[in-house]
Parts: structure tokens; sequence; C-alpha cells
């Protein structure tokens, strides 16, 4: 099979492979130069070995024998993940994944970020790529707030710390907002907030303090509250209020039709299930 060769943009219209990829909602960007590299993507018959690839509509794309699916408007949606289902598409395991227990009415998605097999709250859902990538940036300077449920004690010179950042293990940890809310016999309550994402982070944080994490609740993701969604519940957020999250900048990017009023923005039950289609592998990352 030929091989395609990497080519300038020569038109306004022309953007990278791997960003039309994820625009199409079948994944991250980041994944979408990973699944490049793994020599799973054609273009007009000819294998891509090389993310440096502009396209435009007139090509034709390919993924793992299947052509692209055509991107549908960008959506976003609240999601009350429950304990024990895994954030990823497939399991070796074969323990329940969470895309597995969605209502049978959404289209296909993936999840901002992770959350890991034990934490429970609130994870963010969407069709486009481009904006997952996006909100899962640090970058973007979101804020992730998640209630921690801890046996041992701490005391408020050591949370105040935390705001300077802290260094475990070798891995530099940014500003931690933190804050002591009660206690509960052999159990403390806190309120933790990070803007990075990074592996296990809430827990090792906990355990640099001494304490043993028995509970973790994502209660916010930048703007977006956990609130009264009940688990297991999906409620979509509506297209002009994620607009005015994003910026008109980020908005025109993403194309974002500000029209829509879509009637699926109620909750739905997540006991409505259908199985998920695959999106290919993901590795799980864990708070």
């Amino acid at each position: 099979m030929k091989q395609a060769k990497p080519r300038p943009d020569s038109s306004g219209a022309a953007a990278r492979l791997a960003k039309v990829i994820a625009r199409s909602g079948l994944c991250s960007r980041r994944e979408a130069e990973r699944w490049i590299l793994q020599h799973r993507v054609e273009v007009n018959g000819e294998l891509v070995l090389s993310p440096a690839l502009n396209v435009t509509e007139a090509d034709k794309i390919v993924v793992d024998g299947s052509p692209l699916p055509r991107a549908e408007p960008v959506r976003l949606w609240r999601y009350h993940k429950v304990k024990g289902t895994i954030a990823t598409n497939s399991d070796p395991e074969g323990r329940t994944t969470l895309f597995e227990t969605l209502p049978a009415n959404l289209p296909r998605v993936i999840s901002v970020g992770r959350l890991d097999i034990n934490t429970e709250g609130l994870l963010l859902l969407t069709n486009d790529g481009t904006l997952a990538r996006y909100l899962e940036l640090p970058e973007t300077g979101w804020i992730r707030r998640y209630r921690v449920r801890a046996k041992g004690s701490v005391d408020k010179e050591q949370l105040a710390d935390l705001k300077k950042g802290i260094t475990i293990d070798g891995i530099d940890y940014g500003s931690i907002a933190a804050t002591l809310d009660r206690k509960q016999g052999q159990n403390i309550w806190l309120t933790m907030g990070i803007r990075e994402g990074r592996n296990r982070e809430i827990k090792n944080i906990a355990t640099y303090l001494g304490l043993q994490v028995n509970r973790l609740i994502r209660i916010s993701f930048g703007p977006f509250q956990l609130g009264d969604l009940k688990p297991g519940d999906v409620e979509e957020v509506h297209t002009k209020i994620l607009s005015e999250q994003l910026g008109k900048k980020k908005s025109r990017e993403l194309t974002l039709d500000i029209s829509a009023n879509r009637s699926s923005a109620s909750p739905s039950s997540g006991k409505k299930s259908r199985p998920r289609p695959r999106l290919g592998p993901r590795k799980s990352r864990t708070k």
C-alpha cells in the first residue's frame, strides 16, 4: 500500500489529520496521533505514517478500515460516575466500563480526563476529541474540586502549606487548595482543589499528609458542578452555556452552534443502557 506523504497547508480549509480525527469524536487529538503512528489511518487509500499531514474535506479518511464518521455538532454532558466502574472503553479483566452503562440515547462519546474505579462523582463527556483535549490541559486553568474522606488527622497549617505546591517522589505538584470540613469518627472530610490531572494526584497528596483515602468524590470541573445529579445520571450542558465558559475565540474554533436547543438536556438515567461502541484503547488516568 502506498504511503501518504506530509504536505503543506495550501488551503485555509486544511487542518492537521489528528485534529480532524479528534473532531469526529472518535478519540482525543493525542490519541489520534498515536493511532497514526500505529499505522491505523489511511488517507485517500494511502497509509499515513506521520501526524504531520494536512487534510481537507475532500480527502477520504479511514480509521481501522472504517470511514471517518462525519463530525457532529460539539456537545458536552455532565455525568455522575458510579464507584466501581472503569473510565475506559474496554477492560481486559472484564470489569464494567462506564461506557457500557450510559443511556441508550447518548451518541458516541469520550471522557474528559479520567476517574479511577473507586472514585465517584462528576465526569465530563463529549463527542468531540478536540474539546476533550482542551479541557484536560492544565493551561485551560479550570480547577477540579474533590470531596475527600480519609482516615487520619491533619492540621490547618499542613493544608495551608499545600498552596505553595509540593514535591512527592520527584514530581512537582502545583498549588493545591485544601480545607478541613469536619471530623467523623476516625475519618476526616476535606475539600481539595487542583488544576492539573496527574495520575492519582489526590491520593498521592493525601498519603503525603499521612492520610488514607477511603472515599473520593469529584464535585466540580471548572465551572461545571456535580450538583444534585444522581449516580449514573447524565445531563447535557446547553451549548450557549458551554460557549460562554469557553469564550468567543475557542467557541469559533470549535464551531459551536449556540442556537441549538436540545430536548435531551434533561437528566437521563444510566440504567437504560446499551453496549457502547468501542472507540479504541485508552489508558486509565486516576485521581
